[in-house]
């Protein structure tokens, strides 16, 4: 019998990121004190560690848009519009081996190690949009004739506006535990009910763009340490076996070479937004031999994933990060001391805060059990996203009136708004890209991801 799979990064067998979420490897309950024989089938020996190995290939596109004001033709009443600008394409390739291993009697510890391959990134012009009439070169965010990381002394060629380096590596090394208060395998009258906690530690090289040497930084780490609370529901019932996934991610700690940083002053959500989710589907068995130990099933799902508002990598991150580096005269160059006379210049990190949006997938695989030690998988991915803006930096904060008894962290005047050249200026807001009216956002976001598990039991 088939125990619920770690979808979404839930366990152990996907340890992906959220957005290339796949259903795990079908798998029992880890446990050193294995239940014995359910619907016909041994369970012994064969529930005491899992190794397995994912791969995943990842295809990812959207449409980055600009807000746009300023037309007389425009009802001043209506919702601000936004025009087309760039095009976004990524492509990546993971590998993931995982391990879990049974201490006690349903109770376990995992690994993962997601391990990317290959990942590359590039921005294209979109339709009807030439280096003339984009708002990203007219406001000088890319130089006029595009950058290529790879080859940058020579400006690319047709739509290109922008690739980054090819990146590789590692980002977190996660580690968890989980438990099953109920086993449909000991107690075939309940369901497999599945609670664990796993800790996302960044290990992997951070995730930076240098334009005066755009290759020397290939990592895909993110640099923050996330923790990851799920639980699975699951009963196998006759020929099909429904399933539930709920889980919720927040981040802890970073790195002290990570992007996100707390410059001080007015700044706000200043970390990687927190993310919750659930799944749900069920799998549908054509081929169920108990006495040859070989099932072939479809398992049909869907997911939605809230992500909260923070700062992330987007879609525009290297294109920023070259517009913002302190070494020349870019538009985007920060001020890391708003409340002292001229400009401090510190480098714009990439890094942007992302408005609040939805994630959601339909979910598609085909699994194989042949005897009770080796699984395989073959599965597909459809994900979308909805709209959101991906500068979305506030002005600051509006500190209270000096009183007698409120004396420090307050202001002078008696106002709601932000005073320029006082504490209460936030050092990570740019007017020409977070003012509202020339806010970047990510529209028609599509995602396909492809991929294969094969797991043994031991």
């Amino acid at each position: 019998m088939r125990r619920p799979r770690p979808l979404l990064g839930i366990a152990v067998a996907i340890a992906i990121a959220p957005s290339a979420a796949l259903a795990g490897p079908d798998a029992l309950v880890p446990s050193l004190s294995p239940p014995g024989i359910y619907a016909g089938y041994a369970q012994g020996a064969s529930t005491n560690l899992f190794f397995g190995v994912d791969y995943a290939y990842e295809s990812d596109s959207s449409n980055v848009t600009r807000e746009h004001i300023g037309d007389p033709t425009m009802n001043p009443n209506a919702p601000i519009q936004t025009k087309r600008d760039l095009v976004f394409h990524q492509y990546k390739h993971t590998i993931t081996p995982h391990l879990e291993i049974g201490l006690l009697t349903d109770l376990w510890l995992y690994g993962a190690l997601p391990i990317v391959i290959q990942q590359a990134r590039e921005l294209r012009l979109d339709t009807g949009v030439d280096k003339t009439t984009s708002s990203t070169f007219a406001d000088g965010i890319l130089p006029p004739g595009g950058f290529d990381a790879r080859d940058p002394t020579t400006p690319p060629a047709g739509d290109l506006a922008f690739r980054g380096p090819d990146r590789h590596g590692l980002d977190q090394v996660h580690l968890g535990f989980g438990v099953a208060p109920m086993n449909q395998a000991r107690d075939h009258t309940k369901p497999t009910w599945r609670i664990g906690a796993e800790a996302r530690l960044a290990v992997g090289t951070v995730m930076k763009f240098d334009p005066m040497a755009p290759t020397a930084n290939t990592g895909v780490s993110k640099g923050v340490d996330e923790l990851k609370l799920w639980t699975t529901f699951d009963r196998r019932i006759g020929w099909a076996e429904p399933w539930l996934e709920l889980f919720w991610q927040v981040p802890f700690a970073t790195k002290s070479d990570s992007l996100f940083k707390d410059p001080g002053f007015g700044s706000t959500n200043t970390m990687l937004g927190q993310q919750a989710g659930v799944a749900f589907g069920m799998e549908l068995f054509a081929i169920d031999d108990k006495e040859q130990g070989t099932r072939v099933s479809i398992d049909v799902g869907t997911r939605v994933i809230a992500h909260f508002e923070g700062r992330d990598y987007s879609e525009m991150w290297e294109a920023f990060a070259l517009a913002g580096d302190a070494r020349g005269s870019g538009p985007l160059i920060l001020d890391s001391d708003p409340t002292t006379p001229g400009v401090q210049a510190l480098s714009y990190p990439g890094i942007s805060n992302i408005e609040n949006y939805l994630e959601t997938a339909a979910h598609f695989a085909v699994r194989a059990e042949l005897g009770p030690h080796v699984r395989f998988a073959a599965l597909t991915d459809l994900v979308w996203k909805t709209d959101h803006a991906i500068t979305f930096a506030d002005a600051g904060v509006d500190l209270p009136t000096c009183s007698a008894t409120v004396t420090t962290h307050c202001e002078t005047d008696n106002n709601t708004v932000i005073n320029p050249g006082t504490a209460e200026v936030n050092p990570l807001h740019v007017p020409l890209i977070d003012l509202v009216g020339h806010r970047y956002h990510s529209e028609h976001n599509f995602g396909l991801v492809i991929g294969v598990q094969g797991q043994i039991l031991f």
